[in-house]
């Protein structure tokens, strides 16, 4: 019998798949990604290692941007935990400035000389290659905000409570300095271990979403 770890896998995986550079057209307005890495495989299919949505309407574009095109790890957390493993793995000392939101003007004038910017964009440029290279994507349309979270949450918690869905040992989040990283295999630090799908509404959910992707 399957659980429901490995249903909600066989499920996404069964979806279009998107790359970057990907086609706008193809993506909903409003709705939860989840990102597939190279390498990485759950359940005999490819591994689910982040789940994502966008509380602001219509914004769901946007996010996949923040985290393929713009090269800003204060917009983009996932791009932030990418640069943090990057760094972390080579003992590179820039990760003290990583660590600094400099997304406010405030911040960026507090900050002073002490950011080598020419450094930083290098590091945003290896995060820009590392995704657009690595990861891949299904979305699944939901236009309201509180089922877009409530879903992102049990997935979440259904992926990392599963004993079976394990990292790579050559997964780069294995040199995440967060312990949430390394632990889960997923590029998350919050909605880990909660509440998971119970049987009957992960068939709700996939009665749902199936039906929908068939319309």
């Amino acid at each position: 019998m399957k659980s429901v770890c490995e249903s909600l896998h066989r499920y996404f995986n069964s979806l279009t798949r998107h790359r970057f550079p990907f086609r706008e057209p193809f993506i909903p307005t409003n709705g939860l990604y989840l990102l597939f890495e190279k390498g990485e495989k759950g359940h005999g299919v490819d591994r689910i290692v982040r789940v994502g949505t966008h509380t602001g309407k219509d914004q769901l574009k946007k996010r996949l941007k923040q985290h393929f095109l713009n090269e800003n790890k204060d917009r983009s957390i996932f791009r932030k935990n990418i640069g943090r493993a990057i760094l972390n793995k080579r003992n590179d000392a820039f990760i003290e400035f990583w660590e600094l939101n400099l997304a406010s003007r405030k911040a960026r004038q507090n900050a002073g000389d002490g950011v080598d910017l020419i450094l930083q964009k290098g590091v945003e440029e290896k995060v820009s290659e590392r995704i657009r290279g690595d990861f891949s994507f299904v979305v699944i349309p939901e236009c309201d905000k509180e089922k877009r979270l409530h879903l992102e949450s049990r997935i979440i918690s259904s992926v990392s409570l599963c004993p079976e869905c394990k990292p790579s040992r050559n997964w780069l989040g294995q040199w995440s300095p967060k312990d949430k990283i390394k632990h889960s295999g997923l590029w998350l630090v919050n909605e880990l271990y909660k509440t998971p799908f119970s049987k009957k509404e992960l068939d709700t959910f996939l009665k749902k979403y199936r039906s929908s992707n068939q319309s």
